[in-house]
């Protein structure tokens, strides 16, 4: 059986309400109305005969009967106008939203849908359908970008193993020392690349086991200077830590876990600073119960876009970069990853392109139970 569409439910609609009143109006007009009209006759002080009376009452309901009739008429108009006017600015809104969403059905994640002239809330409709839309293409340029990133980043290894492995076999290669550095070299990268992968996965799943201990922030942001210091001289980048403001304090951490996001930031902040510039590492307190690390670099800064998807997986601000330069791109997520496991944050801001770019890991002083499970 054929489905009614939109128009002739809202006719529907509107004639009921139509109906319902005009006979509820009768109704009252009949019961009601005679005895009132009765009783204001009496008070004009008149004689008045049975025939008169007759007259007077049938003028008084023809008349009733007329106005109504007239009413329903009009409101039936009127309600046939409206519902026409009102079906066809939702149909032709509602059109646009079906057709979006078979494109994104199909894989069209460019499509939009207008977000006015329909009312409130087909606009609030149409504002989320257009937020799921734009979040659905930055998940699949994401997840295009990530197979295209893993798609490069081991081809190289594989390429250079396999090769050497076609030699070995062919006798065309030796197995010396310069073979053995070549095959273990590219072994490490293709594992560097699993761990990172795996560590993600995990960070972002809650599998983290976290072994905490009290240590002082002062040790933590020294113990990150120096496993960084050769990295930034080699470079010529200046690294400065800041340990006065946190000199006494100390946190409930898993000081490996820190430690990693700790190198992650400073990592990140020396290949995106040029030679001659520098980095900070310090630490704020918050009222007593939390403690922020900022690392504060002088290079080239994050607009506003890179700033929303800096911390996602594979995301490089830099696309011109390779593994080997720009790093597979999870770093960052997988430290976000811990310090929310640590019941922490971690944020990243800039003034812009050319500012540099300061990235911020709060904590608490202390972790819950939960937390550190």
């Amino acid at each position: 059986m054929r489905r009614r569409g939109l128009a002739f439910r809202l006719l529907v609609a509107h004639v009921l309400v139509v109906a319902v009143s005009l006979l509820v109006a009768a109704a009252v007009a009949c019961l009601a109305g005679p005895p009132l009209f009765q009783e204001h006759l009496l008070m004009t002080g008149r004689e008045i005969t049975d025939p008169e009376r007759f007259h007077i009452q049938q003028a008084y309901q023809d008349a009733g009967l007329i106005t109504l009739a007239v009413a329903l008429a009009t409101a039936l108009v009127c309600a046939v106008a409206a519902s026409f006017w009102i079906a066809r600015r939702l149909r032709t809104r509602l059109g646009y939203l079906t057709e979006a969403a078979e494109g994104v059905a199909v894989g069209s994640y460019n499509v939009r849908v207008p977000t006015t002239g329909a009312g409130t809330e087909i606009a609030v409709l149409a504002q989320a359908f257009n937020s799921m839309a734009d979040r659905l293409a930055h998940t699949e340029e994401t997840r295009r970008r990530m197979l295209s990133d893993l798609a490069h980043e081991m081809s190289t290894p594989v390429s250079v193993l396999g090769v050497y492995v076609e030699g070995l076999q062919d006798g065309v290669a030796e197995w010396d020392d310069t073979t053995s550095a070549v095959l273990v070299e590219q072994l490490a990268r293709l594992t560097r690349l699993v761990e990172d992968i795996d560590d993600v996965s995990r960070a972002e799943e809650g599998r983290i086991q976290l072994e905490t201990t009290d240590v002082p922030v002062s040790e933590l942001i020294q113990a990150a200077k120096e496993a960084a210091g050769e990295s930034f001289t080699a470079k010529g980048v200046r690294l400065q830590a800041d340990t006065q403001a946190s000199s006494t304090a100390s946190v409930t951490v898993d000081s490996q876990r820190i430690g990693q996001v700790l190198g992650n930031l400073l990592s990140n902040a020396l290949r995106h600073t040029p030679v001659g510039g520098g980095v900070t590492i310090g630490a704020r307190m918050h009222d007593g119960n939390a403690i922020s690390i900022d690392v504060c670099d002088t290079g080239e800064g994050l607009t506003d876009e890179q700033l929303d998807h800096v911390f996602e997986r594979f995301y490089r601000s830099d696309t011109a970069r390779d593994r080997d330069h720009g790093g597979s791109g999870v770093g960052l997520t997988i430290s976000r990853a811990f310090a929310e496991a640590h019941g922490g944050t971690l944020t990243a801001s800039s003034a812009g392109l050319g500012h540099g770019s300061v990235f911020t890991i709060t904590l608490p002083r202390r972790m819950t139970t939960d937390q550190q499970r």
